[in-house]
């Protein structure tokens, strides 16, 4: 297959096979993400070298292993992969069966592939943590990235009033994706903005996929009995003094799913792949699609995905 590495002289890493309750997916594309380049520096304990990076894979069942129902070889799927495994930059890659999603006809491998991570971080966000029957306003950070992007669109689809920075350049793309105002974070000031907008209020929630110091400073931009996702970063909850405006707090940590031996959670992904390939499908959802290279160009672009500045997804085609 595609990039064979060597674990020593002479021994090549074989194709992967299917353990009990696992498939093999032969991979036509697979999605590029930050959390890609941040464990490509820092490394995984959990991991033996050489390793294979790629979350989000794309592609057709290669082979079932035991105790697995409900799939066929030659079915398409999406899944989100485990960080702690090896990924899916690689013609084929193996996965629990429980967690992927059928794709649907009137939607592509690439199209499929650019969802998992930021997708249904997106979707674990306003689906799973917020209460969205009394949220009216919200803040998106960084909405012309793959999570906030994605946010952005759950959010409108949701009746939001939508919040959101990017950069000047990226405010048309912003707006396009149903953001009701955009405020450019290197030229203004964002808390000004927002008591403006929101009439001193400040929004019922904020989406920070950005980092603690950014999810700390959105603390002053929240209402009273507010909400923040974080997912970067943990803010600095001294910022706010207790019995005051009583903030909740949610952290997502999608991947953390497959490591709690909790078979509801990580089924879950399967159900928000679903949900959000429907969404797909019916033309509600734009997958943000920037760029589709292919597998000799996937270190350029991390490191184009870690100077942050890379809209929407960007996608590498194996097939």
């Amino acid at each position: 297959m595609k990039a064979l590495l060597l674990h020593g002289k002479n021994q090549w890493i074989p194709l992967p096979s299917a353990g009990k309750g696992e498939i093999v997916v032969e991979v036509h594309a697979a999605g590029l993400n930050p959390v890609d380049y941040k464990t490509a520096a820092g490394g995984n304990p959990n991991w033996s070298y050489p390793h294979i990076l790629g979350l989000d894979a794309a592609g057709i069942i290669h082979e079932i292993g035991e105790g697995v129902t409900g799939w066929n070889k030659g079915d398409r799927v999406v899944y989100h992969g485990d960080l702690n495994k090896k990924g899916a930059y690689a013609e084929y890659a193996v996965t629990t069966a429980h967690t992927v999603s059928r794709i649907p006809e009137g939607v592509s491998f690439e199209e499929a592939a650019a969802l998992p991570t930021a997708g249904y971080t997106a979707y674990q966000v306003l689906h799973r943590k917020l209460p969205l029957q009394v949220i009216r306003t919200i803040l998106i950070h960084a909405g012309a990235g793959g999570v906030g992007g994605f946010a952005i669109q759950l959010a409108k689809l949701a009746g939001l009033t939508v919040l959101s920075t990017a950069s000047a350049r990226n405010f048309e793309a912003v707006k396009a994706l149903g953001a009701d105002h955009v405020i450019d974070y290197q030229t203004e000031n964002v808390y000004d903005r927002v008591m403006e907008l929101t009439r001193g209020r400040g929004v019922d929630a904020v989406v920070d996929p950005v980092g603690r110091d950014n999810a700390t400073a959105s603390l002053d931009l929240i209402a009273y009995n507010g909400h923040i996702a974080h997912i970067a970063g943990t803010p600095d909850y001294t910022r706010i003094k207790p019995f005051t405006k009583t903030i909740s707090y949610h952290e997502i940590a999608l991947n953390a799913a497959h490591h709690h031996n909790d078979p509801i959670s990580e089924t879950d992904l399967a159900v928000i792949g679903h949900e959000m390939l429907s969404l797909l499908e019916q033309k509600k959802l734009s997958p943000m699609l920037s760029r589709i290279i292919s597998l000799e160009e996937v270190p350029q672009a991390l490191a184009a995905l870690s100077e942050r500045h890379v809209q929407g997804k960007i996608v590498t085609k194996l097939k």
